[in-house]
């Protein structure tokens, strides 16, 4: 599964949901054309020359300059996803094109709250490893990264602890998502069985065989206006199979679309098995193969949630919601399985702690560097968030298994079960999230917890599964709609995210009727 490197066509746009363009990642001369993305791992070692922290007890671990093949986000994995990384982690990185370096750059360190449950499945495959958050530093070509031990929170800087076991850095490139092409590789780039060059050597590029596709236009997608007043809905078309509406499947566990499952045969034959297969459980959503779900209005919404089963009184319009397949998603890298919870009580917001040097046309690029390093870099089986948004409000479909249904994410450790995490890409500690964002979260909470029954304004109880502010099997009382932080201590959302959560409650509860 991991062995597949693909991207998938992304190019719809709707007269609410306009899909970003995707912006190049690199030069022609500097990589081939319609390239899926890849992963480099780079294991760091003892910088020469550099000093040992206080007592001696750690040496700054890192890479000095070197050659990389293209990338465009970073991070630092380690071993052992149990040991803490208590160091500094700054990099710099040569821009593709100009040739001009950045200054060093700080790496958030502490990203463990992003994980799957304790003793969850998912934790237990033994594939997860420690990592920091990753990092979007553009279109680069050259990189270079210190980690310098710094001693635990109110610890003296005698007892400065080793670093973790196995630290490597992952250089991402996003690829294009312009073409869905599954080919088989060996190890991934840098890992543990490929040929390493020494520190400080150049790098030649990877010999990459052409991918032979057609050309797609960058030109946007001509969209017929969307009239104010919808007909009423037709229930034919609402629940185009009634024999088996898609519902959540009740209890926590695995599903697979039913090999008897009729997909449309043309679509299906344009599709690898897995895209096929990551499409069709949004089926009564949008057809097989979509970009795109379209926003729907209130009472469009309530009567497709009556004919799917959900008889919830409060439910938000539906927003319009960019498909896993609208980013170019390279469904050969997750796991086939899809996982779900019992229901959904609440939501968690995140932010990505990318930074924000990318533009809303880059956000397709920046969802598909991070679903790689949660896949490849990390270990999870899929990307940890349900869902993301971006700058500019786009909303995208995160973790595989059907938009409406309960899926199991890993996004806020020991409260990932029964609830949802939403991502605002990018970094919010200091910087005010932009209201179109805001408004995107606001309506896809209420649309989401609605169909659950859930209350924005209102407060539920969620069992944790430990790892985090409370024990193991405790009941903690929570906001429906809470930040990261209210579940484990950390900075995420970020301050000024974070005190934009009351008006999201707010308006959520106003879209639903409330």
């Amino acid at each position: 599964m991991r062995a597949y490197f693909a991207s998938s066509i992304g190019a719809a746009c709707t007269a609410a949901l306009v899909l970003p363009a995707l912006a190049p990642q690199a030069s022609a001369a500097s990589r081939v054309p319609d390239a899926p993305g890849s992963t480099q791992s780079l294991p760091l070692v003892p910088l020469p020359g550099q000093e040992r922290s206080a007592g001696g007890a750690a040496a700054v671990r890192g890479l000095p300059q070197r050659e990389t093949r293209p990338f465009s986000l970073l991070g630092v994995v380690w071993e052992d996803p149990d040991s803490e990384l208590h160091a500094s982690v700054q990099v710099r990185t040569r821009a593709t094109g100009s040739g001009e370096w950045s200054q060093w750059q700080d790496v958030e360190n502490h990203d463990a709250e992003h994980a799957p449950d304790p003793g969850s499945p998912e934790r237990a495959a033994g594939t997860v490893r420690g990592a920091t958050a990753p990092l979007w530093v553009g279109a680069s070509d050259a990189v270079a990264v210190r980690v310098r031990p710094e001693p635990a929170p109110g610890a003296p800087r005698s007892a400065t602890p080793p670093l973790p076991g196995g630290l490597r850095l992952e250089l991402v490139d996003p690829g294009d998502g312009l073409s869905e092409v599954s080919r088989p590789v060996g190890p991934r780039q840098g890992g543990p069985h490929s040929e390493v060059p020494q520190p400080g050597s150049p790098v030649m590029p990877a010999p990459v065989m052409p991918v032979p596709v057609m050309p797609v236009p960058v030109m946007p997608v001509p969209v017929m206006p969307v009239p104010v007043m919808p007909a009423p809905p037709n229930p034919a078309l609402l629940n185009p199979r009634p024999e088996r509406p898609e519902i959540p499947v009740p209890g926590e566990g695995l599903y697979e679309e039913p090999p008897g499952t009729v997909l449309d045969s043309a679509l299906a034959a344009s599709l690898t098995p897995e895209s096929a297969a990551a499409s069709a459980v949004n089926a009564g959503l949008a057809p097989l193969g979509a970009d795109a779900i379209l926003p729907m209005t209130k009472a469009e919404t309530e009567a497709q949630a009556m004919a799917y089963g959900f008889a919830q009184p409060y439910v938000g319009p539906r927003p319009g919601i960019v498909t896993r397949k609208g980013w170019g998603a390279d469904e050969a890298l997750r796991e086939k399985q899809f996982v779900y919870t019992t229901t959904v009580r609440a939501a968690f917001v995140h932010h990505t702690a990318t930074g924000n040097r990318f533009t809303c046309a880059q956000s397709a690029s920046v969802l598909r560097s991070i679903y790689r390093y949660h896949v490849e870099s990390s270990g999870w089986r899929d990307i940890g968030y349900n869902f993301a948004v971006d700058k500019c409000g786009n909303i995208y479909e995160g973790r595989a298994g059907g938009v409406v249904k309960p899926v199991l994410g890993a996004h806020t450790r020991g409260f990932n079960a029964n609830s949802m995490g939403i991502a605002l890409l990018g970094t919010y500690s200091s910087t005010a999230p932009p209201r179109a964002a805001v408004d995107a979260i606001a309506k896809l909470t209420a649309w989401k917890l609605g169909l659950f029954g859930g209350d924005p304004m209102s407060t539920t109880y969620l069992t944790s599964g430990g790892g985090n502010r409370y024990a193991k099997g405790a009941k903690a009382k929570l906001n429906v709609i809470s930040g990261h932080r209210d579940g484990f201590p950390t900075d995420c959302p970020g301050a000024l995210l974070y005190g934009r959560l009351g008006t999201v409650r707010t308006v959520a509860a106003r879209l639903q009727g409330r």
